[in-house]
């Protein structure tokens, strides 16, 4: 049975940094679009970042261009969701998905086949 799991998360100050990973197993990791997710309290999940199966493509929402970024080693069946200059507004609780033959473009549209159980991230002084 396929699973992601997600780790990395936890408190940390304004301006920091924080690497989020996703292990999957039960799939061939290599055959799967990932994409990062999160929800804040009281509003619905949404898109943060997608990267295409062999990662040469990368999707991100636009609040968080150029402060995160998106990775994927197929080898260890993982991706990476590196987090810098980190905002009170990025607080949420962070889910990676995996989309089957899926493209970073659809992923970042909510496409999705697995979804992890989530990581929090707090963003606190």
């Amino acid at each position: 049975q396929a699973q992601l799991v997600e780790s990395g998360g936890g408190l940390v100050q304004p301006g920091g940094s924080l690497r989020l990973s996703c292990a999957g197993s039960g799939l061939t990791f290599s055959s799967y679009a990932m994409a990062w997710f999160r929800q804040a309290p009281g509003k619905e999940r949404e898109f943060v970042a997608a990267i295409s199966i062999v990662g040469s493509s990368t999707v991100y929402e636009d609040s968080v261009k150029g402060r995160f970024s998106i990775s994927r080693n197929n080898a260890r069946n993982t991706v990476y969701l590196q987090m810098n200059s980190l905002k009170p507004e990025d607080t949420a609780v962070y889910y990676c998905a995996a989309g089957y033959r899926d493209t970073a473009q659809t992923m970042a549209a909510g496409r999705a086949d697995y979804w992890g159980q989530g990581t929090q991230v707090t963003v606190s002084s």
